[in-house]
């Protein structure tokens, strides 16, 4: 539910020009037990540096992105939000791509099979 509604809040609370909602993803929320913390982690397309200015933004904007969770989510605390990127998307890729090196090695190691 965190999830759904911290990407709502992105569309609705980030009003800088240079924030671009359609990059971002909200891929997982961590809550901790005490609900007073939550760790939101964020896929962003685009390249590192791409990356370090929307977190940024999101670091900016946090308190309104909070603000937000605490009128829309009924919890016992509205949880402190802190974004971290995610970068196991990329690691899958990566995997990927090493496999797809590794299967075309072997093809043209064996023609004849």
């Amino acid at each position: 539910m965190l999830r759904r509604e911290i990407g709502v809040a992105l569309y609705r609370v980030m009003n800088e020009s240079s924030f671009d909602a359609s990059a971002v993803t909200v891929t997982h929320v961590f809550v901790g037990s005490d609900l007073r913390n939550a760790t939101v982690l964020v896929s962003i397309r685009g390249g590192s540096k791409q990356q370090k200015t929307m977190l940024g933004l999101l670091a900016r904007y946090r308190g309104d992105i909070q603000s937000h969770i605490g009128r829309t989510v009924i919890l016992k605390y509205t949880p402190r939000l802190t974004f971290r990127l995610d970068t196991s998307l990329a690691e899958g890729d990566r995997v990927l791509d090493i496999l797809r090196t590794i299967d075309n090695e072997e093809e043209h190691a064996c023609p004849n099979e």
